[in-house]
C-alpha cells in the first residue's frame, strides 16, 4: 500500500517540505535510505545522512535546520521519534491478525473462552483457565491452571505461564518468557543443607505491559509478583519473588531485581542494572547501565551510576580523576624521589 506525504504529515499534524505527492510504501533507516521508502532523523548523529539518504520522505522535527540542500521530502514534526513509532504502530494494526483455535491444541473442557481467539499449534491450555476477547496465542505457549489473561494480550511462540497467573489487557509477552515460575526460596538447615520453601503465591501482570523474551518473572513466596500498567521490560530480566514495579517503569536487557524490592513508577533502568532484595526505589528513578545498587534510592527523579551508585553527575566527574591514576601514581612517585634526595 502506498502512501503520500500529504497524507502522512495529515495524520501526524505535521508539515510538508518538498513534494506533497511522493509516495513511499516501506520503511529504511536514514543510512540505507531507499527509494520509495519513509525514514527519520531524530539523532543529531546522523544528521550526515539526510544529505544523502535516498529515502523518499523523512520525518523531521520542527527546530531541524539544514545546512545544505536535502533530496528527500521532510515532513517536520513536534518529535520525529514519537512520529515515526505512531506510524510503525499503525502499519502493525493494520496488518490481518491470526484467527481460529488449532486442532492440534490440548484446552480443558473447564477452559472459558472468549470471542475471536488465536490458538496455535500444539499449545495447552489447562483446567479453570479464562481467556478473554482477542487473546492471540502463538504455537507451543503452556497456560497452567486457573490463569487468567485480559482482552487483546499476545502471547508469543514458547511463553510458559504458570498456575495462578493474572495478564491483564493488552500485554505483550514474547517468545521463552516465564511467568510465575517458583522463587529463589531456600531455608538452610541443621543438615548443613537447603529446604526449599515453598512458593504459594502468584505473579499479577497489569494492563497494556511488555515482556521481552526468556524473561522471567518469578511467583511470590506468599502474596503476589506485581508488575503494575504499562511496565515495559527488555529481554533476559530476571524479576524475583515478590517484587513491586510501579507503572511505566521500562528496564533494559539483563537486568535482575532481587525479592522483595519495590520500584516506584516512572523509573528507567539501563542494562545489567542490579539490585539486591528488599529495598525501595523512588518514582522517576534513572539508573545507568551496569550499575549495582545495594540499599534504597529515596529521592525521587535521581540519576545515578556505578557500584555502589553516585550521583550522574558526581559519577562522571570521578571518572574524569579514577581513568588516570596510574599516571597520578607515577607522578606522586616521582615526587617522592625528588623529596627523598633533597632530605638526604
Amino acid at each position: 500500500m502506498n502512501f503520500t506525504a500529504a497524507a502522512i504529515a495529515e495524520f501526524l499534524g505535521g508539515d510538508v517540505e518538498g513534494d506533497p505527492k511522493a509516495s513511499i510504501n516501506d520503511v529504511s533507516k536514514i543510512e540505507e535510505g531507499r527509494e520509495g521508502t519513509l525514514s527519520f532523523l531524530a539523532n543529531p548523529k546522523y544528521e550526515k545522512y539526510i544529505y544523502q539518504t535516498r529515502a523518499t520522505i523523512v520525518i523531521v522535527n520542527q527546530d531541524f535546520k539544514p545546512v545544505k540542500e536535502c533530496p528527500s521530502t521532510l515532513i517536520r514534526v513536534k518529535n520525529a521519534y514519537e512520529a515515526f513509532a505512531s506510524l510503525l504502530h499503525l502499519y502493525e494494526q493494520s496488518k490481518p491478525r491470526k484467527s481460529g483455535v488449532s486442532k492440534l491444541a490440548s484446552i480443558s473442557e473447564s477452559a472459558v473462552l472468549g470471542k475471536e481467539l488465536y490458538i496455535g499449534d500444539f499449545t495447552v491450555i489447562s483446567d479453570h483457565v479464562s481467556l478473554a476477547d482477542g487473546v492471540q496465542i502463538f504455537p507451543q505457549v503452556y497456560i497452567g491452571d486457573h490463569v487468567k489473561i485480559g482482552e487483546g494480550t499476545i502471547l508469543h511462540p514458547g511463553v510458559k505461564v504458570y498456575e495462578g497467573s493474572e495478564i491483564g489487557a493488552h500485554c505483550v509477552i514474547h517468545a521463552g518468557a516465564v511467568i510465575g515460575g517458583d522463587g529463589f526460596g531456600f531455608a538452610p538447615n541443621q543438615e548443613n543443607n537447603y529446604k526449599k520453601v515453598p512458593q504459594l503465591g502468584k505473579v499479577i501482570i497489569e494492563d497494556h505491559v511488555e515482556i521481552g523474551a526468556n524473561t522471567t518473572i518469578d511467583r511470590a513466596t506468599m502474596g503476589a509478583t506485581i508488575l503494575r500498567k504499562g511496565v515495559k521490560l527488555d529481554n533476559l530480566i530476571m524479576i524475583a519473588h515478590n517484587v513491586e514495579v510501579g507503572e511505566n517503569t521500562v528496564m533494559a536487557a539483563q537486568t535482575g531485581v532481587s525479592g522483595s524490592t519495590r520500584i516506584g513508577k516512572n523509573c528507567m533502568f539501563g542494562g545489567q542494572v542490579g539490585l539486591i532484595g528488599h529495598i525501595s526505589i523512588a518514582d522517576g528513578v534513572k539508573i545507568a547501565a551496569q550499575s549495582g545498587i545495594p540499599k534504597s534510592i529515596k529521592e525521587e527523579g535521581s540519576i545515578v551510576q556505578g557500584s555502589p551508585p553516585l550521583d550522574f553527575t558526581h559519577y562522571q566527574r570521578c571518572y574524569v580523576v579514577f581513568k588516570n591514576l596510574p599516571n597520578l601514581r607515577n607522578q606522586v612517585n616521582e615526587l617522592e624521589r625528588k623529596v627523598s634526595g633533597l632530605t638526604q
